[in-house]
């Protein structure tokens, strides 16, 4: 192994409150990157040298090396940085498919989500830009946070407003100049996720793929009656069972060209050496922390 991050479906699967559990013990970590170091006479897809991310979630990342089958990877060009790599499998992927696979946008549209600075976020804001696609981003009040809303725009973010603001009554003139969303991103529910439901074109659809607040999304009978609104899930895991293998390395390969032409970079990160994990634990689980936490081997 190279390098891994810690994400919150990690520190999810770790307490036992996630859709896929994996077989104790286990090793931690659902995404990052090796390299190969040797192969067996029968395998033909990787070759020593290598980069390779998991094909799936629950392989266990938070280690210095491992031996697994040759189904259980995927090779990833190395000519992409290190940390890009490492976030690659995960978060890109939910943001690109919750993207183009719910409505069908158009260049000029509009897309509203919260949590966006998250990992998913920030790369909803890239490839978003990449698509022609606008984008509303709502995040939470925090003392830095012009310094957030600077960095969200140098990723490509059209509007930054705070959870307040969104709730405030002035928000209909601001938003009157932008197209009304059809699609909402939601990863943290409660008051967050009506908020974005309210702003929703009629027929729009809301993705939930987190819940950070641990609260229910609630839906009034008037949005789902009179705006015919729709909610739905994503689960990346749920997608790869339902599409081949050749697609997610399609969906890899299309998110590396991305990369190599500067339209996604990898989020503001912070790389600890795998021995100090537990300072890394500790800081992704703060809350208002911008930089993701990458081990090192």
């Amino acid at each position: 192994m190279l390098a891994a991050p810690i994400n919150p479906s990690d520190i999810n699967m770790i307490q036992g409150n996630y859709g896929l559990l994996p077989k104790l013990p286990a090793v931690g970590g659902n995404e990052g990157v090796g390299q190969v170091v040797a192969v067996g006479s029968s395998v033909t897809g990787v070759k020593p040298g290598d980069w390779v991310i998991p094909a799936n979630a629950g392989l266990g990342t938070w280690r210095t090396e491992a031996v697994f089958s040759e189904e259980a990877l995927v090779g990833v060009p190395k000519d992409i940085p290190l940390p890009s790599a490492a976030t690659l499998g995960v978060n890109p992927c939910t943001a690109y498919r919750m993207l183009v696979d719910f409505e069908q946008l158009q260049p000029g549209d509009c897309v509203i989500q919260n949590a966006s600075n998250s990992g998913v976020g920030q790369a909803v804001i890239q490839i978003a830009a990449a698509l022609g696609l606008r984008t509303i981003n709502v995040v939470r009040d925090r003392p830095d946070i012009q310094k957030l809303t600077e960095r969200l725009r140098n990723l490509g973010a059209d509007h930054v407003i705070t959870e307040e603001e969104l709730r405030k009554h002035e928000m209909k003139n601001f938003l009157k100049d932008v197209p009304q969303p059809r699609l909402a991103l939601n990863c943290v529910g409660g008051k967050s996720s009506t908020e974005l439901l309210r702003h929703l074109a009629p027929g729009g659809t809301m993705v939930t793929y987190g819940g950070m607040a641990k609260q229910p999304v609630i839906a009034s009978v008037g949005l789902l009656i009179f705006k015919d609104l729709k909610l739905r899930g994503f689960w990346l895991s749920q997608w790869k069972k339902d599409h081949s293998p050749d697609q997610f390395k399609e969906l890899i390969l299309t998110l590396c060209d991305l990369i190599r032409r500067g339209q996604l970079t990898a989020p503001a990160c912070s790389q600890v050496p795998l021995q100090d994990y537990q300072r890394a634990l500790e800081a992704s689980t703060q809350p208002f922390v911008s930089s993701k936490q990458i081990l090192t081997m």
